[in-house]
């Protein structure tokens, strides 16, 4: 990441010119996202609506794309002295370096006044601290590990029943594909490969295999068996995808099962805001598993981070939005249209749909709780991981093995 944010410094002026800085006239905010989707923007449009019935002015800097797209702009206004009021980031390490190097504003003494330690899981609380600091405001708990489906694709291929095993997901998409129909939609996206790679780690190697693998960085764990056969369930899943998958944005592909057009999709819980936006129901018109068997519960989400303003008005408008987003009220209204859950444990979500009670479910049993790569893994690691699963979705002669063997040469590079 420090090699990304230096070669970044140079275009500093060109970002500057076209997006405004930090905004210090009364308790105005510019914040700096990449929730440009349909579900993703009426999420923003209650957080926003939120704050501004709070005293303050939210300005909008939508940046359309994902994070791999929004964040080097964010970084690049940051370090280069035009930064915005409040910025996304997901949780976990991609804020550690920014705070390490002094750019963002700890948090300490507003989540102690807030008590956000006692409103937070353990691992949740840890990972909005950087060397024992607080420097992100968290806003959702997102499922990471989901499989959502088209009920109304199931029926016309005679699918009658939620997969159980991975054997019953294959027998599911076998007939979707005799139906003429798209098994899987599809995003080609690394970031898109390598969530549906690790909810395949997750669900059919197990808790104790991912943790070794992201967590521990085991390299024996990444060259056992049991690593290889999660990969080769991952690689059949290519014959699944349709022509137009490469490239393909994640929300495209969710509208494919909207549309009708496509059994399942691999995807975090970000997709059912997108169902909510069509107008969809859960268990109705769409369903959703935590994978085969519906087990483990990968815990990822989203943050807000603030970097270091001089103008005290500016970082009042800071404190009053960090405020807004870890209210039980900002939460709730917040992640009803994201599809998300609050991350605060105290919000009442008794009126949250069928799918968000799932996770919730799952969230009551710490022992089926584990945490997404963003909050286990240095950044670094990540992503070089992310565009070797990529290149192993698109290239049908790498077998097993050399993936594997690759897998483990990134981890041992980078230690």
């Amino acid at each position: 990441m420090r090699k990304l944010m230096m070669a970044l410094v140079g275009a500093t002026a060109l970002v500057a010119a076209s997006v405004t800085g930090a905004l210090a006239e009364g308790k105005k905010a510019e914040v700096l996202h990449w929730w440009t989707s349909g579900g993703e923007a009426a999420a923003v449009k209650e957080l926003a609506k939120a704050f501004n019935a709070a005293g303050g002015e939210w300005v909008d800097t939508a940046i359309a794309g994902s994070g791999s797209t929004a964040r080097p702009i964010g970084i690049n206004r940051i370090i280069g002295g035009n930064p915005p009021t409040a910025m996304q980031f997901n949780t976990g390490t991609q804020m550690n370096e920014l705070a390490q190097q002094g750019l963002l504003r700890p948090l300490d003494d507003l989540a102690k006044e807030q008590d956000w330690k006692s409103v937070l899981t353990p691992s949740f609380y840890q990972a909005i601290q950087f060397q024992g600091h607080i420097y992100g405001a968290p806003i959702n708990d997102h499922g990471q590990n989901w499989v959502f489906y088209s009920k109304a694709v199931f029926t016309k291929a005679g699918v009658t029943e939620e997969p159980k095993t991975w054997d019953e997901m294959f027998a599911a998409l076998d007939k979707i594909k005799a139906a003429g129909l798209i098994p899987v939609a599809v995003g080609g996206q690394p970031w898109q490969l390598q969530s549906m790679f690790n909810a395949i780690l997750l669900g059919e190697g197990g808790k104790d295999l991912y943790a070794k693998v992201w967590k521990d960085l085991d390299t024996d764990a990444v060259k056992s068996d049991k690593f290889k056969h999660v990969a080769e369930v991952f690689a059949k899943l290519r014959n699944y995808q349709d022509a137009g998958s490469p490239n393909r944005d994640w929300n495209v592909a969710t509208g494919m099962l909207i549309d009708g057009k496509a059994g399942i999709q691999f995807m975090g819980d970000w997709a059912k805001g997108e169902f909510i936006h069509a107008g969809l129901v859960a268990d109705k018109d769409f369903g959703c598993i935590l994978g085969p068997g519906e087990s483990n519960f990968m815990m990822g989400g989203d943050i807000f981070v603030f970097p270091v303003l001089k103008d005290k008005t500016a970082t009042d408008a800071q404190t009053l939005l960090a405020t807004v987003i870890m209210s039980k009220e900002g939460q709730l209204a917040f992640n009803s249209k994201k599809g998300s859950v609050p991350v605060r444990l105290d919000v009442d979500t008794s009126k949250l749909d069928a799918c968000a009670q799932k996770g919730l479910n799952a969230l009551k049993d710490p022992s089926r709780q584990i945490l997404a790569p963003d909050v286990l893994t240095p950044q670094d690691i990540v992503q070089t991981e992310g565009d070797l699963i990529a290149q192993y979705w698109t290239t049908p002669s790498m077998t097993a093995d050399q993936f594997a063997t690759q897998f483990a040469q990134v981890i041992e590079q980078a230690k």
